[in-house]
Parts: structure tokens; C-alpha cells; sequence
């Protein structure tokens, strides 16, 4: 008996090619094009972009923004090798994030929040390579492309918390080493002299510079996460605590010398030149525990590579980056959509509204209400309305209202926007909270602060009406302006502000507020109602 064997045609051999050969022609195809993508995000958000520039040459505190992009360069070509050697694989996940970005800063545009804005922009970027090369590529260009979210500038919103601990860490310090002190808010006194925590005080630019170079740092000299994040806490600590001892030693240097020194320019030269003396002790304790690079694995000299290995992986990549251009153009053109009639209505001067009295109040003449008389900071030229009211049963105790009412709104012209001084030049801000009154339509949350001025005081309570909506709640106000203006709904807003002064040894009058909120808001409901709605 015979066996007969088929006869198998043999598999063609793999080309056995140098490492890399067609996947650094895929690479290199992908290297090329993500650096056009990127500088099309640059170019279609380039108004987002320009604005962080323009607070880093306005501000000092932010100035460091100048050297992250850079840096953040340089640390991803010192990763090219090791880029073009990856093979790259679009990510389903870039394009979603991409989208889900460019719809927050499509809101934060609409609503005027340039912070959000300016991180969404940046975190295009990251997405961008995601969408474009894949997960190995941000994996290796993690700290880069994260560094750069060092570059927006942001930090103003921990002014008050690091003011307040400065004032608090400095008096106590000066109450330990038995130098008397009366302190209110952040200002306190001494025998000597009088002295007040400013922003530039605050130690919120030692804190980010300190940030910044710990990052760099720790990426730098450190390889295990655990020591990378130690050093990033103590870059984030140590200037808080530093930045206290400075203002001791500097009120303590003011007070010993009878206020002759560290009182005028030379006040910052000491504190930079304490802050440069703490980071570099930070670093040098911080070099003691230096970890030496972990070895790399050798790649294989050969790889087997079939013939046309590389093109779809290229055909991919041309997709991917031709996705996010298209998707990353929609944004803006839905901006440029919904800001086409912004300016077109914008007065050029404050209207004055009119206002009825509300049921058992009487309105006095600014000269006859004989308090001070505080005027709320706003922005642009809304209609607006201030009067200073009483009753007899309140044995000539005053209220006053400010309404402030915007038909449109639109940057630097709006309900809520950033100013450097909220409160006025006079009148610090000594606690802030949000305060439940109960109304004759029902509980309304308002926002309540304590101003001071010396021994003056004044009690504020502030509400805002936008678009129908009363409420408390900035973030609220700010989304609710988006949705206006992408929907073409009404923008209209109306700040309401009512306050009282009173002695700084006597209760806060919050009983007489609420007492006149009651009979005041539904005054006011109807007048704002009486005003045109249009979108």
C-alpha cells in the first residue's frame, strides 16, 4: 500500500529587513503630520492662545509661561528617536476627547470663562497626539505634553486662601515672639507701624514658579513615581510655608528698625532673594535622594516586516489628522456664528432704570442718607439703579439697592467678569458665604460678604438674575448665558446688590436686608420684566 502526499506550496519567507525600515517610514509619515495638526489647533484657537500670552507679558505672576512652551518642546525632541521607532496606531478615543473638548471651550467662549477656555485649547493638544499617533506616543510624551498645562494662567482663585494664611501665619509668629498685634483681616498693627497682605504678598507667584521647576525637576533627576510626587509636594508646600516666614521676617525687620527698612522696594527684593535661597535648599536636599535612569531594554536588530506592513497604518494616520482638523474647525465656527451680532446693540453710555418703592419704604436722597454710600464695581455701560432706602419702624436704619441690568452681554460687557478690584479701592472683603433667606415667594440663596474699612462695616447680599433664572450661583449664571447664546435665547442679566453699614461691635443686619428683600424683589421682578427680552 502506497501513500501519496500532496505537495504544499510553501509559505512566502517574511522579509527580514533592518529594525524599523517601513515602520519609521510609517513613523516619520506620522511625525510629519502631526506637527501640521498641532499648529492648525494653534492657528484655528489662536485668540485663546494670544490671551495667555498677553497675561504673561501683563502679569508677573504668570511671566514663567514664556519658558514652559519651550521646555515642553525640548523634552518631547529629546524623545524623537524613541517617537519614530513606535509603531503608530490612531486611537478611537482621540477623536470623542477632541469633540468633547472643543464643546467646553465652545460654552466657555460663549459665557466669557477664559481660564476654561484656555485649558480646553491646550488640551487639544494631548488629543491631538492621541487621535493622531496613539497611546504609546502619549505615554512616552506624557510629561511635555502635560507640562504645558503649567502655561495657562491660573491661580488668582487661591489669592483670598493664601492671603488669609499669610496674615494668619505672620500674626501668630509675631505673637509667639511677644510683639503685640491687633489684626483685622489682613491687615494688622504693630507699635511701630501698620501693615496689610497685599496680593503681591500672597506668595501665589513663588507658589507656581516653585510648581514649575519642581515638575521639571522631578521628571529630570527621578524615575519611581512615589519620589517624583514627594518632590512635587514639597514644591507645592514648602513655598506656602516659606512665603509666611518671609512676611514675618520682613514685618519683624520693619518693626525692629522703627519701620526704616523693608518697607519700600527693598520690601521684594528680600522676599525674591528668601524665596531663591529656599528653592535651592529645597533642590539640594531634594539631590541627596537622585535616582540614576533605569537601564533600557535593547531592541531587536531585526524585526520581520510583510511587504506593505506600513500602509495602512499611514492611510490611518492621514485619516486621523484630517478628522481632527475638520472637527477641531467646527468650534470656532459656531463661535464666530453665535458672536455675529455682539457690539451691534451695545450702548454707549449707562441708562438710568426706574424703579417704584417697595410697600413701607421711603427712599432718601443720597446727601440725607449721611452713611457711606459703596458703589459696586461692574463692567461695560448696563441700565442701572441705586437708591438708599428706610422705614420709621427700623428708627432710621438704611438699606441700599444697586440694579445693574444688561440687554446683551458680550466680553468686558457682561454680568460677571473679572475685576481687579470687586469691592472698590476702600472696602476689603473680611468673609464671604452663602447665606439662606426666606422670602415671601419662597428660600432664596444669596451671596453674602463682609466688607471693612477700618472700624465701618457693611453687610452685602447679592443675587443675579439671568435669562428668568434668580440665583446665587456664578457657575450657574455662566452656563446659563452660554445656552442664551448658542440657542438664540435671551441674554438679558440683572445683578441685585443690597447692603446696610454697621458698627464693627454690633451684629451684622441681616434682619433688615431680609426684611427688605421681601418687599423689594417683587418690585424689581416686575420692572425686569418690563424690559425688553429680546435674544
Amino acid at each position: 500500500m502506497s501513500l501519496q502526499l500532496d505537495r504544499v506550496a510553501p509559505m512566502p519567507d517574511a522579509a527580514v529587513l533592518p529594525h524599523g525600515h517601513h515602520g519609521q517610514g510609517q513613523g516619520q509619515a506620522a511625525l510629519a503630520a502631526l506637527p501640521l495638526a498641532l499648529a492648525a489647533i494653534v492657528l484655528l484657537y489662536h485668540a485663546t492662545f494670544w490671551s495667555m500670552v498677553e497675561l504673561w507679558v501683563r502679569s508677573q505672576t504668570f511671566a514663567h509661561g514664556f519658558l514652559i512652551v519651550p521646555i515642553s518642546c525640548w523634552l518631547a525632541w529629546r524623545q524623537r528617536a524613541r517617537l519614530a521607532a513606535l509603531v503608530h496606531q490612531p486611537s478611537r478615543l482621540g477623536l470623542p476627547l477632541l469633540g468633547a473638548l472643543g464643546l467646553a471651550w465652545l460654552l466657555a467662549d460663549a459665557a466669557n470663562v477664559p481660564v476654561v477656555e484656555q485649558y480646553a485649547a491646550t488640551a487639544m493638544l494631548p488629543a491631538c497626539v492621541l487621535a493622531i499617533l496613539g497611546w504609546p506616543a502619549v505615554r512616552l510624551l506624557a510629561f511635555p505634553l502635560a507640562y504645558l498645562f503649567l502655561a495657562v494662567p491660573f491661580g488668582e482663585v487661591f489669592l483670598a486662601p493664601l492671603i488669609d494664611f499669610t496674615a494668619a501665619f505672620t500674626v501668630t509668629a509675631l505673637q509667639w515672639t511677644g510683639v503685640p498685634v491687633f489684626r483685622d483681616g489682613s491687615n494688622f498693627s504693630l507699635p511701630t507701624g501698620n501693615w496689610s497682605v497685599v496680593e503681591a504678598c500672597s506668595g501665589l507667584r513663588y507658589l507656581i514658579a516653585a510648581l514649575a521647576l519642581g515638575a521639571l525637576y522631578a521628571h529630570v533627576h527621578f524615575h519611581s513615581m512615589g519620589r517624583r510626587l514627594a518632590v512635587m509636594a514639597a514644591a507645592l508646600l514648602v513655598p506656602i510655608l516659606a512665603n509666611g516666614v518671609r512676611a514675618y521676617l520682613i514685618v519683624m525687620l520693619g518693626h525692629l528698625s522703627n519701620m526704616r527698612l523693608a518697607v519700600g522696594v527693598d520690601h521684594l527684593i528680600y522676599g525674591w532673594l528668601f524665596f531663591g535661597v529656599v528653592v535651592l535648599l529645597l533642590f539640594w536636599l531634594a539631590a541627596r535622594w537622585r535616582e540614576l535612569p533605569p537601564a533600557r531594554a535593547a531592541l531587536p536588530p531585526t524585526l520581520p516586516v510583510y511587504p506593505g506592513a506600513g500602509v495602512p497604518g499611514m492611510r490611518a494616520t492621514i485619516r486621523a489628522s484630517v478628522a481632527c482638523l475638520l472637527l477641531a474647525a467646527v468650534w470656532p465656527a459656531l463661535a464666530l456664528a453665535s458672536h455675529r451680532h455682539d457690539g451691534a446693540k451695545a450702548p454707549g453710555s449707562p441708562v438710568v432704570l426706574s424703579l417704584p418703592d417697595p410697600p413701607a419704604w421711603r427712599r432718601l436722597h443720597d446727601a440725607a442718607s449721611g452713611g457711606p454710600i459703596w458703589q459696586a464695581p461692574y463692567a461695560g455701560a448696563p441700565a442701572r439703579f441705586a437708591a438708599t432706602y428706610t422705614r420709621q419702624t427700623d428708627d432710621g436704619a438704611q438699606v441700599r439697592l444697586q440694579l445693574r441690568w444688561y440687554a446683551r452681554q458680550m466680553r468686558d460687557a457682561e454680568l460677571l467678569t473679572h475685576l481687579s478690584s470687586p469691592y472698590g479701592a476702600r472696602w476689603l472683603a473680611l468673609a464671604q458665604r452663602v447665606q439662606d433667606v426666606t422670602l415671601a415667594s419662597g428660600a432664596l440663596a444669596v451671596r453674602e460678604s463682609v466688607l471693612g474699612h477700618g472700624g465701618e462695616r457693611l453687610l452685602v447680599w447679592r443675587v443675579y438674575r439671568q435669562g428668568g433664572v434668580v440665583t446665587a450661583r456664578p457657575v450657574l449664571v455662566k452656563l446659563l448665558l452660554a445656552q442664551a447664546k448658542l440657542l438664540g435665547r435671551r441674554q438679558d442679566g440683572a445683578d441685585i446688590i443690597v447692603s446696610a453699614a454697621y458698627d464693627e461691635l454690633a451684629p451684622p443686619p441681616r434682619a433688615r436686608l431680609q426684611a427688605f428683600l421681601r418687599a423689594a424683589m417683587p418690585v424689581i421682578e416686575r420692572r425686569l420684566q418690563e424690559l425688553p427680552h429680546g435674544p
